[in-house]
């Protein structure tokens, strides 16, 4: 016997660009359409509350199988319908930038063709600090490497503009624009 399909919808995008934010501003308007909805937070945050934040590539690894295994998690409690705040390719990108290059465990990680859609929100929103960002001028940089990524994998992807209900309103004509209207009711 198959196991139901799972949707899975990925958040990527420069630091400080709205991700979590519209992650749970999403997947709390979602959960009313019927289906069973995770949101998949960041792993890293949750990886660097018990550590110091001086990032090795090995801990960029594990931060990427945690990603993983938060959404294999939210599947196994029976999800559906994942709203991923982050992916392995955040863990590419951070690689690179920090180290110069991303791992072959950090690219036989990264799966872009597992998200039915992903949502790349732009840095139209003002930088705030927070410990675990470091680039508060280079957004446009790191929006120009997710582009590029994104377009290298060829999957679909929604730029989201705005400021609070409009940026949510965008995301969900996004989905709507995707085929995921049945995630709308």
């Amino acid at each position: 016997m198959s196991s139901p399909a799972v949707t899975r919808i990925a958040l990527v995008g420069p630091e400080s660009c709205g991700k979590s934010t519209l992650a749970e501003a999403l997947g709390d308007q979602l959960a009313g359409a019927g289906l069973p909805v995770a949101r998949v937070d960041e792993y890293a945050r949750r990886y660097y509350a018990s550590r110091p934040y001086r990032p090795t590539l090995a801990d960029v690894e594990a931060i990427a199988a945690g990603q993983l295994a938060a959404e294999a998690a939210a599947i196994a409690q029976g999800a559906r319908l994942l709203i991923c705040d982050s992916t392995v390719l955040t863990c590419v990108i951070w690689a690179e930038i920090a180290f110069g290059r991303a791992s072959r465990v950090l690219a036989a990680l990264n799966r872009p063709r597992d998200y039915a859609l992903t949502l790349l929100p732009l840095p139209d929103l003002p930088w705030t600090y927070d410990p675990l960002r470091s680039h508060p001028d280079a957004r446009d940089m790191l929006l120009a490497r997710y582009r590029a990524r994104l377009a290298e994998a060829g999957v679909p992807v929604a730029e989201i503009a705005g400021q609070g209900e409009a940026r949510v309103a965008a995301a969900r004509r996004a989905l709507q624009n995707h085929g995921l209207a049945q995630f709308l009711r």
